[in-house]
């Protein structure tokens, strides 16, 4: 009987991982009391999430950098944006 092998997870495999890890703090943040402290932590992580999407899973890793900077400046807008709507309520 053979012992199986270690196989290294591939790149996207180990991005999946880490989305479900921080799907899940963000989903426990998020269904404790409000905070204002707690929901600039839940829409951080929110933006790393959207971060490792752009890089992984739309495969802009390796583009030019003008078209991560866009992607991360709609990423920073739309949770400035949300961030402004939630805390200033």
């Amino acid at each position: 009987m053979k012992l199986l092998h270690f196989m290294p997870l591939r790149p996207c495999t180990l991005t999946w991982l880490v989305l479900l890890g921080l799907t899940t703090i963000t989903y426990e943040l998020g269904s404790w009391a409000s905070g204002k402290l707690l929901m600039t932590a839940v829409l951080a992580l929110t933006l790393v999430k959207g971060e490792l999407v752009v890089s992984y899973f739309m495969g802009l890793r390796h583009v030019q950098l003008l078209w991560r900077l866009v992607m991360a400046a709609y990423l920073a807008a739309v949770g400035g944006v949300i961030a402004i709507a939630y805390l200033t309520a």
